[in-house]
């Protein structure tokens, strides 16, 4: 994986030092989202695989390769509840109801696991917006007296929009939440600088910020990929994401249908805003294709037949479709918000 540099610490990039073996570290790993054991069409529909299920995922991997011993905790999206092995060391535990119900629920439900067990020398807690986790990370350190890590992937209290009743509670209670957990927290990861800068403003001391941004596999760009889509014209537009409010595919949509010049718009993905997009493209004259829910080890082939990428998101801390997307060395269109200005301004 290739990582940007460190804008707070001077941290170099990523992979720079050398192998680091972490034989029998226990950690135990928090994150109300990770990657399903089997994806269903119910699991796409409703939060199709994104950023921080895939971060998760491959950062799980990569210390399940260098000899940590890991207990991932999270949510059950619409599978089963139940253990299962990860790697050659971990288990991942995924508990809850359907999210769509008590998106909340699996942390109250994973506590007996984090607070009892075995000792951990490590909680590393993954915050988006279910607040949940924050409370439980705190917890779990002070129970096993070991070091609290938080990977910010989104903060409510700065990214999220407040555009409902659940949307305005969830920025109070979840800002609450986020600034007593980072403030405890022995180290918080950033993903961008503008998102450090914002942790030093509010006190976070500048020794216990990491700025460390989604990474890419580079071999996955290395190939030349067949077309997935060879009876689409050129140019085309592409959109690869979940298909949510947050997304604003709607705003990508209504610019499109301004193009004078011909040009197709390819949208990959899936969510609960699917039907409303197809829709509101079926009364464009230009052509729009919906694909569905891609897997991620596909998104590569379409990166490298699309002609633009566009990403018109409400709000956002750094998406990994764009670092990918800028890997692939495609042009990009982003909205101005979260650490998508430092991205596109030459994040290292």
């Amino acid at each position: 994986m290739v990582g940007g540099g460190d804008s707070v610490t001077g941290v170099p990039e990523l992979g720079s030092r050398g192998p680091v073996v972490l034989d029998g570290m226990r950690v135990l790993r928090l994150c109300s989202v990770f990657e399903p054991a089997a994806l269903s069409e119910r699991s796409a529909g409703y939060d199709a695989i994104g950023g921080m299920h895939n971060h998760a995922a491959e950062l799980s991997r990569h210390l399940d390769r260098m000899g940590a011993r890991q207990l991932i905790l999270t949510s059950r999206l619409d599978g089963p509840v139940g253990r299962t092995g990860f790697g050659r060391q971990g288990q991942i535990v995924r508990t809850g109801v359907d999210t769509r119900r008590a998106r909340q629920a699996w942390a109250l439900l994973a506590a007996r696991l984090a607070l009892g067990g075995p000792p951990v020398d490590l909680v590393h807690g993954h915050c988006g917006e279910d607040i949940a986790v924050l409370p439980l990370a705190r917890l779990a350190a002070w129970r096993h007296h070991c070091p609290l890590v938080i990977t910010v992937h989104a903060s409510v209290r700065h990214n999220l929009r407040v555009a409902s009743a659940r949307t305005a509670w969830l920025r109070l209670a979840g800002g609450l939440a986020e600034r007593r957990a980072l403030a405890a927290a022995d180290m918080v990861i950033a993903l961008t600088p503008a998102a450090a800068d914002r942790l030093l403003r509010e006190g976070i001391p500048r020794n216990r910020i990491r700025v460390i941004p989604p990474g890419y596999d580079p071999d996955l760009f290395a190939a030349d990929a067949p077309d997935p889509f060879p009876d689409l014209g050129r140019p085309r537009v592409g959109y690869i994401g979940r298909i949510a409010p947050q997304k604003d595919v709607g705003t990508l949509i209504r610019a499109f249908g301004r193009i004078t010049e011909p040009a197709c718009l390819l949208i990959v993905g899936d969510g609960p805003g699917r039907r409303a997009a197809e829709q509101q493209a079926g009364q464009l004259a230009g052509p729009v294709r919906f694909t569905g829910f891609a897997p991620h080890a596909r998104i590569p082939a379409v990166l490298q037949h699309i002609d633009l990428l566009v990403l018109a998101t409400r709000y956002e801390e750094l998406p990994s479709v764009l670092i990918e997307g800028m890997a692939a060395g495609l042009p990009v269109i982003a909205s101005r918000v979260g650490g998508l200005p430092d991205a596109l301004e030459g994040l290292d």
